[in-house]
Formats: structure tokens, sequence, C-alpha cells
């Protein structure tokens, strides 16, 4: 797989008795390459680990902060593979590849099966994964390092976004978490309603 701006590669020596779970062409790639963050920081593979755990496929997948318990849309038959720089994830359901938008948690089915998918990824990430918060982050003199994920302030599905947002580098499991927990209140609140977003440490 030819892929630039690498700059996590996952651990070489793993528990291949778990690749008999998986479709078998995510199984080869694991083969090939345990996951891997790329384009700088725009797309994480998950790969076969117990540490770190923001790189596990297993954690995202069965853990106790599974993707399916955080997003309502997700079930646990879905196989979590791997996410984009602001934390939207990709997953497979009946080998087809579906993107979860994380701030509204709704899963939309991308009519791509795995080689579709990877061969569009290669021939333009940046279109393909919308890589301008990325872009406008690196610009403004920040680095997203391995484990990390962008936040968007305001979230991008707001008005207010419109203005423009501020972006930071935040911990994988923060961001996801916080998407998680936006999304569900997102869900109880009607079109065009005000709301108000509270940060605490």
């Amino acid at each position: 797989m030819d892929l630039s701006g690498v700059i996590f590669r996952g651990p070489a020596s793993f528990n291949t008795s778990v690749l008999s779970d998986l479709p078998s062409e995510y199984a080869a790639t694991l083969h090939e390459i345990n996951g891997f963050v790329a384009f700088d920081g725009g797309f994480h593979l998950r790969g076969i680990c117990e540490e770190p755990a923001w790189h596990s496929l297993l954690a995202a997948w069965h853990g106790e902060e599974a993707l399916h318990r955080l997003f309502p849309a997700l079930l646990d038959s879905d196989v979590p593979f791997a996410e984009d720089c602001m934390g939207d994830q990709f997953v497979l359901r009946d080998s087809v590849v579906h993107r979860l938008a994380a701030e509204t948690g709704v899963l939309q089915p991308m009519s791509l099966s795995w080689s579709q998918f990877f061969a569009a990824l290669l021939a333009d990430a940046f279109a393909f994964l919308q890589l301008h918060p990325l872009v406008q982050f690196q610009r403004e003199g920040g680095h997203l390092e391995p484990g990390q994920l962008l936040n968007a302030y305001p979230p991008f599905i707001t008005k207010e976004a419109a203005d423009g947002v501020s972006l930071a580098a935040v911990p994988a499991h923060e961001r996801i978490h916080f998407l998680s927990d936006f999304a569900r209140q997102l869900a109880s609140a009607g079109e065009g309603e005000q709301f108000r977003i509270v940060v605490s440490e």
C-alpha cells in the first residue's frame, strides 16, 4: 500500500488468531501492515494490539468503550476499522464501508467495498477524506501526533461554524467521548434550536 505522511505503524507482532474474525481483505491488509496513521494524521487504520489503546481494533470493537456502545447507530457486528482526523468513523457492515458522521451520530453507506474504499483513498486522500480542517490546523502551526484527533469549536454542524472554527489537537478518546455525548444531545434538539456547549475539565 503506497502511503504518504505515515506518522505511526502498528506493532509488527500480534495475535494472528484474531484475523479469522475479520473480513478477509482487512485481515490481508493487517498481515501486510498492522494498522497505521497516514496523511500526517488524516487517516487512522486500526490494528490488532493491546497498546497503544487508541490503536486497538478490539478495544474499539468489543471493549468497554466500544464505539457501538457510544454511538447508537452502530451495531456490535459493525467492524470499526478506521477514522479520519476529526473522529468520523469508517465501519464495515455486510462487506460495505459506511461512514459515521460523529458530530451527528448518523451512519451513511458509502456504497464501497474494501478495495474500492482504499482505491479512492489512495487516489486523492485530501478530497476523499475532506482534509480541509487538517490543512487549516497545519497552516496555523499545528501538528497532529499519533493518538490525537482534531477538536473543532464551534462544531461544524452549527450555524456559527460558517464564520470559522478553532481547531486543537486532543487525545483521541477525549474527542470520541465528546462527539458521542454531543451527538446524543443533538438528537433530542429540534432543527434550528439553540443550545450551549459547556466545556469542563
